[in-house]
This record gives structure tokens, sequence and C-alpha cells, in this order.
């Protein structure tokens, strides 16, 4: 794995917080394993100073040989485990084996309720002991009980413990740490596959980004191919464009080219009428280009409802007797995402057609639409006009075609309409309106 990589990252990420959680694991284990035989001696010294008890009373005296506690360690010599019976005056009855010649301090802790009182004490060879003594009622007298276990032990069996629990978590983290190496290179290997993806995309191998590739990374190869679709189409464009002046100069420079060698005194008014086309043509791609490049700027974007507000209230100053109206789906802003300018251009465009050939209303409805797992914006402007037959709906979007020539304009405004809707990736569709005139409908991509 290479240094920095997140393969690297999420190898030493997930090694660091398994040796937190295994130490933590380990020190846990240890702890319970401890408590849990502290209660398993508490429990066995209880049963066996009430056997003595039992006992004594069995016997009538708890300084007969009977007297004796069940548990084996109790009669081995330094074991640790000790019991004694004692009257309240201290006068010792009877003891274990194992306290034969050894003695240990007694507690200073107060009896409870049960008359019972539990400390840790230490014999003569310095062990820790776990001691429980008991006054118990014995015919006319007290007794006192004391039984004592080896806490030495339990600080020996919990180290044993610990040092194992150590070396099976141990083994356990390395295999933790392979595997999250494994699955760090298998969850990264869509990663490797959409870098080749565009390096193909790049040697020319292929045109797009392709393949499946897991859910965070689909939008991505989506972004990655719709910024491919776009440059592309840019490209082209540029190239067209590059023709089409072309073959826009070059039959204004043949004839000034003629002209000159003519030397007709017509010359500097035919060189006047051809410069003036020539200008125009000029103009026109190179307001193309702008429309391209300022599509390609990332991070633009436009609140589509307070551009079509402005719009709306230009065009009722300059068409009093139109009547427009605006609905908005939900209370949400829609943003296009592009240049405000390029929205204002394709709604204008298409509301000042709508203001020419309507007979009295003109509708905007915005909303939006999800096709194919992206958002767009929805621009719906209607009127009441005469409207356009399915076939001059088609015809009229082609650059320069007009179907009434007596109407003031160029004849471009929709061209240039369809053309930016299409740098954008959106959808222009013409059709009838359901108010009898003629329906736009326009797709233009949106921020997510």
């Amino acid at each position: 794995m290479q240094k920095g990589s997140i393969a690297a990252r999420l190898f030493w990420l997930s090694a660091a917080w398994l040796v937190v959680a295994l130490i933590a694991t380990g020190l846990l284990l240890s702890e319970l394993y401890s408590r849990a035989l502290e209660r398993s001696q508490a429990e066995t010294l209880n049963f066996n100073l009430i056997t003595l008890v039992e006992r004594s009373v069995e016997a009538g005296t708890p300084t007969a040989l009977g007297v004796q506690a069940p548990n084996p360690r109790f009669n081995r010599s330094g074991s640790g485990w000790y019991w004694q019976i004692t009257n309240p005056e201290g006068e010792l009855l009877n003891l274990s084996n194992s306290l034969v010649g050894e003695s240990f301090s007694m507690l200073d802790e107060t009896y409870d309720e049960n008359n019972s009182r539990v400390g840790n004490a230490m014999d003569d060879a310095g062990r820790h002991l776990k001691v429980i003594e008991r006054k118990v009622e014995f015919q006319d007298t007290q007794l006192i009980v004391t039984v004592a276990g080896n806490l030495d032990d339990i600080a020996q069996l919990t180290g044993q413990f610990r040092n194992q629990a150590f070396v099976v978590l141990g083994a356990v983290g390395v295999m933790l740490a392979i595997m999250s190496a494994i699955v760090a290179r298998v969850a990264l290997r869509p990663v490797g596959r959409l870098a080749r993806a565009i390096e193909r995309v790049r040697s020319g191998e292929a045109q797009k980004v392709e393949g499946n590739y897991p859910q965070e990374l689909t939008p991505l190869a989506g972004e990655l191919n719709e910024l491919l679709r776009s440059n592309t189409q840019i490209v082209q464009r540029a190239k067209s464009q590059v023709g089409n002046l072309a073959h826009g100069l070059k039959t204004p420079l043949a004839v000034l080219q003629n002209e000159a060698e003519i030397s007709s005194k017509k010359l500097p008014v035919i060189v006047k009428s051809e410069v003036k086309k020539m200008n125009s043509q000029v103009k026109i791609y190179l307001d193309r280009a702008q429309m391209s490049a300022r599509s390609a700027i990332v991070g633009s974007r436009a609140n589509t409802g307070e551009v079509i507000a402005r719009l709306v209230r230009v065009m009722q100053k300059l068409h009093c007797e139109r009547k427009l109206s605006v609905e908005l789906e939900g209370n949400h802003a829609i943003w296009f995402r592009g240049e405000e300018s390029d929205l204002e251009e394709i709604v204008g465009n298409l509301l000042d057609n709508a203001c020419k050939w309507s007979a009295k209303e003109i509708k905007i409805l915005v909303g939006t639409k999800r096709l194919k797992g992206q958002k767009f914006a929805t621009i719906t402007i209607e009127d009441d006009g005469a409207g356009l037959s399915e076939l001059e709906a088609e015809s009229v979007l082609r650059r320069g075609v007009r179907l009434d020539e007596k109407t003031a304009g160029s004849g471009l405004g929709l061209d240039i309409v369809k053309e930016l809707v299409d740098i954008y990736g959106g959808q222009l569709k013409l059709d009838r309106s359901t108010l009898g005139g003629l329906r736009a409908n326009i797709l233009l991509p949106t921020t997510r």
C-alpha cells in the first residue's frame, strides 16, 4: 500500500482502533474474571463457616474432633486458608490444621445487623487474606467463627488469565488487521476501476465512463459523463460554428474579390454591404462561442422563480394588454444550474414570442421533474394564440426560420433558445397549449 493512500489510512485507523479496543477488552475480561473468583471465594468461605457452625451444634461442642471444614485446603499447611472458633473473651476453642503454627491479623471492622463482618488481613508469611467472621449463639454462650481465604491465589489466577487473554486477543487482532487490510483493498477496487475507465476515455478507447459502480461512486461516474458530454458538445459546436463562420464569410469575400478584379465604380457600396454581412456573421458566432463558454463554468446557478418573476414584470410593461400569470410548484426555490443571463435569454425569448402571438393570456408554470436519476427544472409557457402545427413547431426551431415575415424579429430567437437548452443538456419541445395556442416545454438541469 502506498503511503498516504486511502487504503493505508483505513488500515492504520482500523489497526489503531483494534489495539485500543483489544487492550480494553483484555483488561475488562480480567477484571470480570477477578470479580468472579472473589465471589466464588466468598461463597466458599461462607459455606465452610456455616458447615463449622452446623457440625459444632451436632457435636454439642465446638471443640469436638468432628468439627472440621469440608474444604481440604484448610488442612494444608501454608495454603493461606484458615478457620478458627473462639469465645467472646478471645479464648481459642478450635482451629484448622493449616493454622497450626500460623496466625493472621484480626479485623477492625464493626459487625453488621447479622453479626457478621468482612475484611482483608495478612498472615505471618505476608499472604493477603479475605476474612469472614460471624458471631453465633451456641447454647448459653456465643461463639466467634472465623474463616479466611488466600487472595494471592486470586491475583495469581487473574494474572495468568490476563496473559492468556492478551495472547488470544493479540492473535485475534492480527487476524482482524489482515481482514481490515483485505476489506480496504476490496472496498476500494471500484475506485481503481473508475480510474481505469477515466484513463480509457482520456486515451480515446472509450467515449464515456462505463461500468457498474457502488452507490457511493455512481453519482461521481454520472457527473463525469455529464462533464464529458458537455465538453464534447462544446467542442463539436465550436467546430461547427467555425465551419459555419467560414461558409458565411466565403460568399462576401468572393464578391469582394470579383469586384476588386473588375474595379467597378460601385466597389465602395458593395464593400460596405459585404463587410456589414461579415460583421453580422462574426457577431453571431462570437455570441454563440460566449454562450458555450458560459455553460462550461462550474458552480453557477440562478433562482428560476426570481428570474421569471423579473421577466414577467418587464413583459407586463411592454405588453400591458396581455394577462401573464405565474404558478410555482411548492414553496422551495428551484435553482437552475447555469448562468442567470442564459436563463434570462431562454425564458425571455419564449415569453417575448408568447406575448407577440397570444390573443390575451399567457400562463407560466414552473416545477421540477426527475428523469433517469437527475433532477430538472420544468418551465412551461402557454399562450392563447393561433398556435403551430406539428410540422411548423418542428421547422420553426431551425436557424432563421420565420413563419410570419410581417412581425419584427430576426428569426434567431428560438434557434438561440434551443442551442442554449442543448448546451445545458436540457430539452425544448413545442406543442399545442390547453389555452388553444402554443405551449413551450423546457427542461433544464437543477442543482441538487
